[in-house]
């Protein structure tokens, strides 16, 4: 074979190879092109004012300025955020709740009644796909007053309700088409009630919030969806239940409960992404616990507090939020009237080690999520009616601000849909 024969022959199997490749590269980059330009959604809970023509009768909410669920189109490179759009309805929509597939969302609505009953309602709404505009499936009562938190069970098939007011949780069963059936159980709380001084208050605080009666603040499944956590704030408990997911029924675990220090009043908590560290955040005490999580049992065992404030604050503060980074390496914790994020390392085993503070560039920060990449952190400034936007920077864990402002009134909550990654065959 000649050495000119060896080139054509080489030149050919290169040209075969790259005409395969070729497809599959343009097929990538169609994707991703496809995925680029589809819409990232942010929904926004508020609380509103009572739209008296469009709720049943006696409904009773604080005052708020929002118009109901707020929908906006997030700038995927800048995090900045554009409105699309409000579901109107006045019964304080003020906790959201995606479905894994991401065609169904669902609010709790923070009522004390609704008619005769002494209970809020949950909602269900289906998805456009054009522009992720909501269309209301139904309302079902929440089985206590003030719903406060929702969450959906691992198995898609039931929704958990913590009512505040009510001082109860719920267990909704989710239906085929996507809408709510009526509680498959509900379990109130009981207990001696807390006292009104945190034992772990900063100092000079006059912080109190929920130690007047029993008020279930939080409820979500563990990963697994075995077991169920909710906490009582006014109780100063985290309650476990043994999840059914056959019946959709709580039976107490063994132990049924852990305390927290007396008047601390736990708030939120977020399980870390290896499911065996829990951080529980306390509204009154200004901390967050560490917990060894054992997915086996369903146990919970106290290792470590810290304070949620910087070294030598001094004052009240009333805790919010408290949520785990996407990696799985920071702790990020809400204070209200300090107005601030904490930020938190984690150590290797679960430990928090305090790294700093972010101005949240608003009051009364309620909740604060992020971004589906993770990049993005968007804070609910409650009382100053604005999300405000930061970036993860390259200082670790650190915040900055993007000097991007939304202004929605009375923000509660927000969640994010990506439509490029929605499953419309599960709808």
């Amino acid at each position: 074979m000649t050495l000119l024969d060896r080139f054509w022959r080489a030149f050919l199997k290169t040209s075969v190879a790259l005409a395969g490749i070729t497809p599959l590269i343009a097929g990538l980059l169609h994707a991703q092109s496809t995925e680029a330009s589809e819409p990232l959604i942010a929904y926004v809970g508020t609380f509103s004012s009572p739209l008296r023509d469009m709720l049943p009768t006696q409904v009773d909410l604080p005052p708020g300025n929002g118009r109901g669920i707020h929908l906006f189109q997030v700038n995927r490179a800048t995090g900045a955020m554009t409105p699309a759009g409000v579901y109107e309805m006045g019964t304080s929509p003020n906790c959201l709740a995606l479905n894994a597939t991401g065609t169904r969302l669902y609010s709790t609505n923070e009522t004390a009644r609704v008619g005769k009953y002494k209970e809020g309602t949950v909602s269900a709404f289906s998805i456009d796909r054009a522009a992720g505009h909501l269309t209301l499936l139904g309302t079902v009562r929440s089985g206590g007053a003030g719903p406060t938190y929702v969450s959906i069970h691992p198995s898609g098939r039931f929704l958990l309700v913590a009512n505040y007011f009510g001082g109860s949780v719920a267990v909704l069963p989710i239906l085929p088409d996507g809408r709510l059936g009526n509680a498959t159980d509900i379990k109130t709380d009981a207990g001696k009630i807390g006292p009104t001084k945190a034992t772990n208050a900063p100092p000079g605080s006059f912080a109190f919030s929920g130690h007047d009666r029993t008020h279930a603040h939080m409820i979500q499944a563990d990963p697994s969806g075995r077991f169920g956590l909710h906490v009582d704030l006014g109780l100063d408990k985290i309650f476990l239940w043994k999840f059914d997911d056959e019946t959709g029924t709580l039976t107490p675990n063994e132990p049924p409960a852990v305390s927290l220090p007396a008047g601390d009043g736990p708030r939120h908590f977020h399980f870390h992404p290896n499911g065996r560290w829990f951080y529980s955040i306390q509204e009154e005490g200004s901390t967050i616990v560490l917990f060894d999580y054992d997915a086996r049992a369903g146990r919970l065992a106290a290792r470590q507090t810290v304070s949620t404030l910087p070294p030598g604050f001094a004052g009240s503060n009333f805790c919010s939020g408290i949520s785990v980074s996407l990696d799985g390496q920071f702790v990020y914790a809400g204070n209200r009237l300090h107005d601030s994020i904490g930020i938190f390392s984690i150590g290797p085993n679960g430990d928090l080690t305090f790294i700093g503070e972010e101005w949240t560039r608003g009051n009364y920060p309620r909740s604060f999520n992020f971004d589906p990449t993770g990049r993005f952190l968007y804070c609910c400034n409650q009382r100053c009616a604005n999300i405000a936007i930061f970036q993860l920077n390259r200082k670790p864990g650190g915040l900055e601000f993007t000097g991007h402002y939304i202004p929605v009134g009375n923000p509660s909550t927000i969640v994010f849909l990506d439509l490029a990654k929605v499953d419309w065959e599960a709808a």
